[in-house]
């Protein structure tokens, strides 16, 4: 009698195997396709191209935070506070060349036009407010690097 339960034990523990095995091969089945599944529709973050990544977020953008110049009738919105105090500075002449030339995108022969001015003193004009701001902003920049 002994043989015979220990032949069903056997048996069970052998029906009990297949099983498992069975249903570790449909895991295995299972898993093998869900990895195939991501590799073709998903892709890591760090291999996205710079333009795709810049299609995942959207930056708010507040008027409130840029500072606004008028140049012969035109609003000029600079959003770089540290540019917009550069031209600040300025005087009123050189300000407008600045505005128009680089935001507005005019030629100097155009802004001498619409100003009433020569166009060499347009060219001299967007000449120094270059030089006047680019030594304001390397001295903000010298300052920020002490302070740290």
């Amino acid at each position: 009698m002994r043989k015979s339960s220990s032949n069903a034990e056997l048996t069970i523990r052998k029906q009990f195997d297949q099983i498992c095995r069975l249903a570790l091969k449909g895991e295995a089945v299972d898993y093998y396709r869900h990895t195939a599944y991501l590799q073709k529709h998903e892709v890591l973050l760090s291999e996205l191209s710079q333009k795709e990544q810049g299609r995942l977020f959207t930056v708010d953008e507040y008027a409130v935070e840029n500072k606004r110049f008028q140049a012969l009738g035109y609003d000029i919105e600079v959003k770089d506070a540290l540019l917009a105090e550069a031209i600040q500075s300025l005087s009123e002449k050189k300000r407008e060349v600045v505005l128009l030339s680089y935001f507005m995108d005019m030629s100097d022969t155009e802004i001498a036009r619409s100003m009433k001015l020569v166009k060499s003193t347009v060219y001299e004009h967007r000449k120094r407010s270059l030089e006047l701001m680019k030594r304001m902003m390397e001295e903000y920049q010298n300052e920020q690097e002490q302070k740290e």
